[in-house]
């Protein structure tokens, strides 16, 4: 396939995958179902059904292609990577109990943060100036949102800062998850699938072992069998975040980090504009400040990098 087209296409599945998955989450944890009006309380339930349903699709894959379901790496990294994304993607939900979806976007795009900070302790990476720069602004431009309008989603019994210690919470494990993933994928030769496989088995094992030992495995099940509504959606939340994750491996492994990045900082952007207006979160002139901040020094480091990439190449 031509590059252009491929890259076309992976980033449109991207972006309409995860547009749906950032969406859902939303719609899922803080609406109603029902005559009854039920609220779904189970974040963990989500992240099994989620974890299920990708480690059905490697196994068909890797059966479908004849490629070897044995590990290509020691169960340890797996395990590893499983807890720090289970935990992560935990907080992700239950961060949407206590503020609003565009909070928890631009709270994410922080994430560079962690993300260098165990590039350092895991990789051993350097990072220039220009990279402490866009973060600080990043921060800066969170701080701006933050401050400048209401942070509390609808329907939030708690403080806000609830929500804020759970995104907390995500980002140093998130940072880490894609930090030892990627380096997972350099130290081993390994598929997609054969990654996939093991790190969503791992995931589905310790969100299961989760609610069983927390005793919220059966009010899960009863809840979305009394409420069909919300079994739709967590299927539907499940199919977009297993064609997602598929398509993010791959267009890691086919164009680099960096183009992926420029893909993913497009969908948080399409994702805060889509929750506005979908469940009326109106955003105020301060918001909206700390939003072209936090968009705009993204954008302009995936700018800078790929201009230093150009410029050896002009030299020699």
């Amino acid at each position: 396939m031509d590059q252009s087209l491929h890259l076309t296409v992976c980033g449109a599945g991207i972006m309409t995958s995860l547009v749906v998955y950032s969406i859902l989450p939303e719609r899922i944890m803080t609406g109603s179902f029902g005559e009854d009006a039920g609220r779904f309380r189970w974040s963990v339930f989500l992240v099994l059904c989620n974890r299920l349903m990708t480690s059905c699709l490697a196994i068909g894959f890797l059966a479908a292609q004849n490629l070897s379901m044995r590990p290509a790496a020691p169960l340890s990294s797996y395990i590893a990577v499983s807890l720090s994304n289970v935990i992560a993607t935990t907080c992700q939900y239950e961060a949407l109990k206590h503020v609003t979806f565009p909070v928890q976007t631009l709270g994410k795009c922080a994430k560079m943060i962690p993300v260098m900070a165990w590039g350092t302790l895991i990789s051993h990476k350097a990072y220039s100036a220009k990279d402490f720069c866009v973060a600080a602004l990043v921060t800066a431009g969170c701080t701006c949102f933050l401050l400048s309008g209401k942070a509390a989603s609808k329907g939030a019994n708690q403080s806000s800062y609830l929500g804020f210690t759970c995104m907390l919470v995500y980002l140093a494990f998130d940072g880490f998850t894609a930090t030892f993933q990627d380096k997972l994928f350099k130290g081993h030769q390994m598929s997609i699938f054969n990654q996939m496989l093991y790190v969503n088995v791992c995931s589905a094992i310790v969100s299961f072992s989760g609610m069983v030992a927390g005793g919220q495995l059966g009010a899960a099940l009863t809840f979305v069998s009394a409420h069909p509504d919300a079994l739709l959606l967590i299927f539907l939340l499940s199919l977009a975040a297993t064609l997602g994750q598929l398509l993010i491996v791959h267009t890691i492994r086919s164009f680099g980090a960096l183009v992926f990045a420029t893909i993913m900082t497009t969908r948080q952007f399409v994702s805060v504009l889509a929750s506005c207006v979908i469940f009326a979160h109106p955003l105020s002139v301060g918001q909206w400040l700390g939003t072209a901040v936090v968009f705009g020094s993204l954008y302009f480091k995936t700018f800078i990098k790929k201009s230093g990439k150009r410029s050896p190449l002009k030299n020699s």
